[in-house]
């Protein structure tokens, strides 16, 4: 079969799937690569990897609602049931690959292997937050099945090598940032608005830097689900509607989480209702709790970066986050003196960009390259991430 326009016979093609903190659906992207990989990124130039086609696959709802309450620090009730959503987690990220596919036109052949993020449901990479628990991240989906179901090579379970190197296994999008995004003209800093907000620093000469910066959308979507039953508040209608509470936002600011420096990573583990609830006074308005939210996620967002790179004068923000203009609209205001605007206006849909990153790290693993970046995770040096599930 043909490949999809601006794909050339002789790009390598590769599908990049993940589902966020939020878990709202599986991203999936599929992406053509012209050159061979690298060991590190080019500085400017051609950015190294082509959207061809990216879709959003919605969960079914009973399993979504499993998923995200064993994310939210939920216990699972048994071995067996971990086992059970290991292999359905799977097997929904091979149909996604195999529809994608198919909406594509593409021959399977053409693809050289699937990267797939999984579906996370607990990260403890250590910290003073997790009191010296033995580090781990673990998402589920194995990778045995997405390989034998779609007939296509499989690379998964990213994170813990780096976690096993020391790091927090997270984030891993900054390498592929900094391949598609680096400008050496002006210090950059590219933020991921998904369930969690992080950042990576992209200065215009230094090493890359990156780090989660708390909540983005996951206690917004949170509430807004318990309150008004929507998944997600549409464009930050609801918060609109009410005012900032700044006691409750001092309260939640208050938590030593947002204090602790790089490299530092988080999850709906550490932010969820119960830790909303913990910090009400009681008696406030709901949508006021949603506006404080949402204007919590800004000032972590404008304080972390004021505090490691100051000088950044582009901010280009990526995830679901971007469609929600109030939430934009305050981190800007936070942030005078960068110009905020979507990853779109550089060539990359900002709903995509991480699918298409573990495209990009799939690709790094088969070519025996590190993936994660050092100075980022905060790992004892780079590692191929990864393990591959040969078709």
């Amino acid at each position: 079969m043909a490949g999809p326009a601006g794909a050339p016979d002789g790009a390598s093609l590769y599908v990049g799937l993940i589902s966020g903190t939020s878990a709202d659906g599986i991203d999936a992207a599929l992406v053509a690569f012209d050159g061979p990989p690298t060991a590190q990124d080019d500085g400017d130039g051609a950015p190294d990897g082509r959207l061809l086609l990216g879709r959003t696959y919605p969960w079914e709802p009973a399993l979504r609602t499993r998923l995200i309450a064993l994310g939210q620090g939920g216990d699972a009730r048994s071995l067996d049931e971990l086992g059970t959503l290991d292999v359905q987690v799977a097997t929904c990220f091979a149909d996604a690959a195999w529809r994608l596919i198919a909406e594509a036109g593409i021959d399977a052949e053409r693809v050289s292997a699937i990267g797939s993020h999984g579906q996370t449901v607990r990260h403890r990479p250590g910290g003073a937050a997790f009191d010296g628990r033995d580090p781990f991240s673990w998402q589920l989906g194995d990778g045995n099945v997405i390989a034998e179901r779609s007939g296509i090579t499989t690379v998964a379970d990213f994170r813990r090598r780096d976690v096993a190197a020391g790091g927090h296994g997270a984030p891993l999008v900054p390498a592929f940032h900094a391949a598609m995004l680096h400008s050496r003209a002006e210090d950059r800093a590219i933020l991921n608005l998904g369930g969690i907000a992080n950042f990576t620093l992209l200065p215009a000469d230094g090493p890359v830097r990156g780090f989660d910066t708390g909540p983005a959308n996951a206690l917004m979507d949170a509430w807004c689900q318990r309150h008004t039953g929507a998944a997600y508040d549409a464009g930050g209608a609801y918060a609109a509607s009410g005012r900032v509470d700044d006691a409750l936002l001092q309260r939640l600011l208050d938590d030593p989480w947002f204090a602790e420096p790089p490299p530092k990573s988080t999850g709906r583990e550490q932010f969820h209702l119960d830790w909303v609830q913990a910090r009400l006074a009681g008696g406030e308005s709901p949508a006021d709790v949603q506006a404080t939210l949402m204007e919590l996620s800004a000032a972590t967002v404008a304080r972390a970066l004021q505090a490691t790179q100051p000088a950044t004068r582009r901010v280009l923000a990526c995830g679901g986050g971007v469609h929600n203009g109030p939430l934009l609209a305050r981190i800007a205001a936070h942030l005078p003196d960068a110009q905020v605007e979507s990853t779109a206006a550089h060539g990359l849909d900002p709903d995509f960009v991480e699918a298409m990153a573990f495209a990009w790290l799939a690709r790094q693993t088969l070519a025996g390259l590190p993936g994660n970046v050092a100075s980022v995770t905060g790992a004892r040096g780079p590692r191929v991430l990864g393990a591959v599930y040969p078709k």
